[in-house]
């Protein structure tokens, strides 16, 4: 018997003129996409690159210098923890989903793609590449059959699967995937909307990013904590400015009420804004939240906090200034003092004194 040798799949075509990403997901996702893409924007040197993501992201991603076209399905929406086709709800949603597959798959074979970059590998975007058959356009992901395969291995950071997936379609990342929004003021041209002043804050600042919601000890930083951060905060002539979304509110509003030199901005900017904020902060500490990740990318130094059980290395916000993740088995345990030192030590207080 001959046995023929698997060979590897050749590098995506990096002179490619039509290139499609695929990202649905939450923010936290978005925010390291981003990451991704502009690899692959670098790879494929005047290609007309699409982006095919959540409608919440569209206004963000159509500013973004990586992509020429953004589209995005309202109805489409990302799958929720723990959802597979195999639970009962799972397969509902699969059920209610395929009327939206076959509109997307329409949408992809009509746009004659020359490459594929699937950065979900989700059932959804599976059904896309079966439905897609006999010809398929080249597609990076994991897709059975496809051209540039990529076997999840588990147990990884998804900046470093990101990397992982884009190295195995012949894009070279040299060093750790990291989000940086850099971008967004030199694309939006810097506004004044932009600026900490937009929002009232003067000198030095460091953001706090709460999580809200009915969620018990073990998986957030209780109120309490957040006012006597805030509190110490401002005692060193640093502004705390809280950030959230629509469960922070109640949060928000505490923090604000026992700490009056505190700012609440809980739902007020949006997702340029966040950024510019960020990058402009002193530092940043909170849950493992989304607006975290936005911090983190924005370039702000930052803490998370996180449970013991869970992978630091593999579940941490990433950013070009530096995320230090804190851990308990009870959340709730971390004392204010170590937070507190901990921004003590990166010269945030001495910063703002000689300010």
């Amino acid at each position: 018997m001959i046995f023929k040798k698997k060979t590897q799949a050749k590098p995506a075509p990096s002179a490619a003129k039509r290139v499609l990403v695929i990202k649905m997901g939450g923010l936290a996702d978005f925010v390291q996409m981003l990451a991704a893409a502009k690899r692959i924007r670098d790879y494929h040197v005047g290609a007309r690159i699409t982006l095919l993501t959540n409608e919440p992201f569209r206004v963000m991603a159509e500013k973004c210098p990586y992509f020429d076209t953004v589209e995005s399905d309202a109805s489409v929406r990302p799958p929720t923890v723990g959802e597979s086709a195999t639970t009962a709800v799972g397969a509902q949603a699969a059920k209610e989903e395929q009327p939206i597959i076959v509109q997307l798959i329409s949408r992809v074979r009509a746009a004659k793609y020359d490459m594929v970059y699937d950065l979900e590998n989700s059932r959804r975007t599976n059904a896309i590449y079966q439905g897609l058959r006999p010809w398929p356009p080249l597609w990076s992901g994991g897709a059975p059959g496809c051209s540039h395969p990529f076997k999840d291995p588990g147990a990884l950071h998804n900046l470093d699967r990101l990397a992982a997936q884009l190295q195995s379609a012949g894009i070279e990342v040299a060093g750790p995937l990291v989000p940086d929004f850099a971008w967004v003021r030199v694309a939006l041209r810097d506004p004044p909307r932009l600026q900490p002043d937009y929002f009232g804050i003067r000198g030095r600042y460091v953001l706090l990013c709460p999580r809200g919601g009915d969620v018990g000890a073990k998986r957030r930083w209780p109120v309490e904590k957040y006012v006597q951060l805030a509190n110490r905060i401002a005692a060193q002539g640093v502004t705390p400015v809280v950030l959230g979304g629509q469960e922070e509110r109640e949060v928000g509003a505490a923090i604000a009420q026992a700490e009056r030199r505190a700012k609440n901005l809980v739902m007020r900017p949006d997702l340029f804004q966040s950024a510019a904020l960020a990058e402009r902060a002193s530092f940043a500490v909170g849950d493992d939240v989304d607006l975290l990740h936005v911090a983190a990318a924005g370039g702000a130094p930052s803490l998370v906090f996180m449970s013991s059980r869970a992978d630091v290395e593999a579940k941490a916000p990433r950013g070009p200034g530096g995320v230090v993740g804190l851990t308990a088995a009870i959340i709730a345990d971390i004392p204010v003092d170590q937070v507190d030192r901990q921004i003590r030590n990166c010269g945030v207080y001495i910063q703002a004194a000689t300010a």
